[in-house]
């Protein structure tokens, strides 16, 4: 979160000074630098990934991996609008941490979803054509006020043992 946090802001940041197209294109692929970023600052902090054995861990991995799919989807809506791209990659985004409420036994993830989705969504409504902006610096500050909770979340879990809504199988 921290790192998708860091390129929601700049892509913030950059939205001022290139025009609309490019600030976009930069938004709709922001993550092809924020996860590999996330998965280094994974290893530099010590974080492990999931369990081998547990049973979880390839729902994990489609539920991450299942925001690929659409990526067709916001070719279309970058090419009818490419403003638009902010508000939907937040409610992506919503979408894409729901099912980790129960996947991660809390309703923090719930929280950021409903943050994320309808947070954006709202600021679009208030704000019109200036929500371009405003809502990539939204989405990368809903990212870092979730990152320490998840962190905190995620050492409880690790300090009971791992357990997240399946068990990991130990020897």
């Amino acid at each position: 979160m921290i790192t998708y946090g860091a390129t929601f802001i700049v892509c913030g940041i950059l939205s001022y000074v290139l025009p609309a197209e490019t600030a976009a294109l930069l938004i709709m692929f922001q993550g092809g630098l924020a996860l590999p970023a996330a998965f280094w600052l994974e290893r530099k902090i010590g974080w492990g990934r999931m369990a081998i054995d547990n049973p979880l861990r390839n729902l994990s991995g489609l539920l991450a991996a299942s925001q690929v799919l659409w990526l067709p989807a916001l070719i279309v809506a970058y090419t009818l609008n490419p403003r638009s791209l902010p508000v939907i990659m937040a409610g992506l985004g919503g979408a894409h941490f729901l099912p980790y409420v129960w996947l991660h036994r809390t309703r923090l993830y719930g929280a950021l979803a409903v943050a994320l989705s309808l947070g954006a969504f709202g600021l679009q409504l208030i704000l019109g054509p200036a929500g371009f902006h405003i809502i990539l610096f939204y989405v990368g500050l809903i990212y870092w006020l979730a990152a320490p909770l998840m962190y905190r979340h995620a050492e409880r879990l690790v300090n009971n043992g791992g357990n997240t809504a399946v068990p990991s199988r130990t020897p």
